[in-house]
């Protein structure tokens, strides 16, 4: 089937991806001190477009709210434990056990959104500390999250904290919309779907990373017989494409690329409007939104089958307004 549309992207807020998130981020007072983290982004901007299932893993193994702190500690042969330093007791088994507890909901996720910091759920710079004592770096994985990452390598994730960043905030945001494509494609998955999810995708790809951009056009075309090895490889180098946030840079020439398209239905000084616009994109004088606003324009003027269908135009709800600041 071939998009003709770009309100095709609107479907997306009528098919509600579905989203794990820590629970004291909605607001439950689950936390070691009887708090939440609420956060606003999550509890409202986001919540209305995706469905969360909302997890704390450390009331989930059955700790009090309130309850003692737990920390990450140095074990043996470069093992890093999850302990109660009040008691001594160990958690770590319990911690990773619970995500495999929640696997067959997990794996029907398309992002998953964790507390920072967290011993069970922080994503990066954890303190990790030497037994019994207060020294530590902060280079520790929540034991919650590093199960979850094993068991849903491509899953994307990200923590409240990195959400604030504009930048992080609308990549989280593009990568979970598209892997929630891929979640509702029919499995196992054909070479017909297959290819359709990779060309609707491919300017979006090629704005984040394009060596792998190249070397996924290279695998697809190789490609003879479709198994599901392949496709999990695939889908696993996709979202490590979309992971880094695309540059200015990388924008730049996905939007050059596109103003080709348009060559022989515009004007010289409509050319060169979009010209100087994207180039004030580029000298940061203009939003991401502006140049795209005015393809978006011509697009509806001079209608393109292939640009019509591609997602790099809106990965995600225009409601959630995540490029106006990009």
């Amino acid at each position: 089937m071939e998009h003709t549309k770009l309100s095709e992207a609107e479907q997306l807020k009528s098919s509600k991806a579905k989203v794990g998130i820590s629970a004291c981020l909605l607001g439950q007072k689950v936390r070691y001190d009887g708090g939440h983290k609420g956060s606003d982004f999550c509890q409202h901007a986001l919540h209305e477009f995706v469905d969360y299932l909302p997890l704390c893993p450390e009331v989930g193994i059955g700790m009090t709210v309130p309850r003692p702190t737990i920390r990450l500690e140095r074990g043996g042969q470069d093992e890093v434990r999850a302990v109660v330093p009040k008691t001594g007791q160990d958690v770590t088994d319990e911690l990773s056990a619970f995500a495999d507890r929640y696997r067959d909901k997990i794996a029907q996720l398309s992002g998953y959104i964790l507390c920072a910091k967290s011993p069970s759920c922080g994503m990066e710079r954890v303190r990790v500390y030497e037994p019994g004592e207060k020294h530590n770096v902060k280079e520790g994985m929540g034991i919650f999250a590093q199960r979850l990452q094993q068991l849903e390598p491509a899953l994307p994730m990200e923590e409240d904290g990195r959400l604030n960043d504009p930048l992080l905030r609308e990549n989280f945001v593009a990568r979970l919309f598209v892997y929630a494509e891929w979640k509702a494609l029919n499995k196992p998955v054909s070479k017909k779907d297959l290819y359709q999810f990779h060309t609707r995708h491919k300017l979006l790809l090629l704005a984040h990373d394009q060596p792998l951009y190249r070397e996924l056009g290279r695998l697809l075309g190789d490609l003879s017989e479709l198994t599901s090895a392949f496709a999990d490889d695939y889908i696993l180098k996709v979202m490590n494409a979309l992971k880094g946030p695309a540059s200015k840079r990388d924008h730049t020439n996905v939007l050059q690329h596109v103003q080709g398209y348009f060559k022989n239905d515009l004007s010289a000084i409509e050319r060169q409007e979009l010209a100087d616009i994207i180039l004030q994109y580029r000298q940061g004088l203009e939003p991401l939104s502006a140049p795209l606003t005015l393809i978006k324009h011509y697009l509806r003027l001079f209608p393109k089958p292939y640009l019509l269908g591609q997602s790099y135009f809106q990965p995600y709800p225009n409601e959630l307004r995540l490029r106006y600041g990009l």
